[in-house]
């Protein structure tokens, strides 16, 4: 098969490595370079930085509108384009391309968490599991019908960094599957998404991440969770703006002003919610790095005994 790969970030390498295993990827499409670190030098994305040490040809168009785009794409003449986290909006006229469509690898278990951010949703909400699915495209915002699913268990402690990794391994996996069975002369049976139960997991926003001591401990701690590494839970504990890296919920009654430093000590800083108190356990102070709360304490002699 004559395959196109489309995809930008880390998520998706894994399932580039997937679909190129046999050497059948022919180009990769991926986002322009962006400007990134202090110097905001033009950097590569993971995916081409990928491809081209696989010795794949990669193009960066900005967006699919103009007609030579799309020709440059008939051109190549793909039985199949594999999509995975792009970050543009395919047009029809570019799914109708391929041979066989464009399939899509998606971090949800359609169709709960249409959208940007189906991974940190899913933890954000509490859900207890996720999943991929390798979906046919179609124009929709990954409504099309679904080919493979696998689920998995989210963890109890279990961070936006490391669920993505997991679910970035396991679309590899069933990628794989899927090109497996296309191979074989199988074409996986496209099953349509119910109409019940769709959710969209809309893009991550730097504010969202600043805590509300008023909310209940328990959204507080999911909170914390689904923003790690990014864009990283944040809040003002005993007057000080800290970074979140775990905290966990108590189902501790109390008569306190929300945001009220309970109690500090080993175990963690106790912090008063609208329901229940958040106990933050590692920690990151303005140029710091993250600490646990017992060396936060020894840079806090002031909070001893609190």
């Amino acid at each position: 098969m004559r395959i196109v790969f489309a995809g930008t970030p880390d998520f998706a390498v894994p399932s580039l490595r997937a679909a190129a295993q046999r050497n059948e990827v022919v180009a990769v499409y991926t986002q322009p370079d962006r400007p990134a670190g202090r110097g905001r030098e033009l950097t590569p994305s993971p995916v081409k930085r990928e491809a081209l040490l696989r010795g794949i040809e990669v193009v960066q168009p900005e967006n699919f509108r103009p007609v030579v785009s799309k020709d440059a794409l008939r051109a190549l003449k793909p039985d199949l384009m594999i999509v995975v986290a792009y970050g543009l909006i395919l047009p029809q006229s570019v799914l109708d391309i391929p041979t066989y469509g464009c399939w899509n690898v998606h971090a949800s278990l359609l169709p709960r968490w249409r959208g940007a951010a189906p991974i940190q949703r899913a933890i954000e909400a509490g859900d207890r599991e996720s999943g991929v699915c390798l979906m046919q495209m179609e124009k929709g915002l990954d409504t099309g019908p679904v080919l493979l699913s696998q689920a998995l268990e989210i963890g109890a402690d279990e961070g936006g960094g490391q669920l993505h990794d997991r679910l970035a391994a396991l679309g590899a996996q069933v990628l794989a599957d899927g090109l497996g069975l296309l191979r074989a002369g199988v074409r996986p049976q496209p099953r349509p998404q119910p109409d019940v139960g769709v959710t969209y997991a809309h893009k991550l926003d730097k504010a969202e991440a600043r805590l509300d001591w008023s909310q209940a401990a328990g959204v507080l701690a999911n909170k914390v969770r689904a923003f790690n590494p990014w864009p990283m839970a944040e809040a003002i504990v005993a007057g000080e703006r800290l970074r979140l890296h775990g905290a966990v919920a108590l189902p501790e009654r109390h008569d306190a002003v929300p945001g009220t430093l309970l109690r500090a000590g080993r175990d963690g800083l106790d912090v008063a919610c609208g329901e229940g108190v958040l106990r933050i356990r590692v920690l990151q102070r303005e140029g710091g790095k993250a600490i646990s709360s017992a060396d936060y304490l020894n840079g806090r002699p002031d909070l001893r005994g609190a």
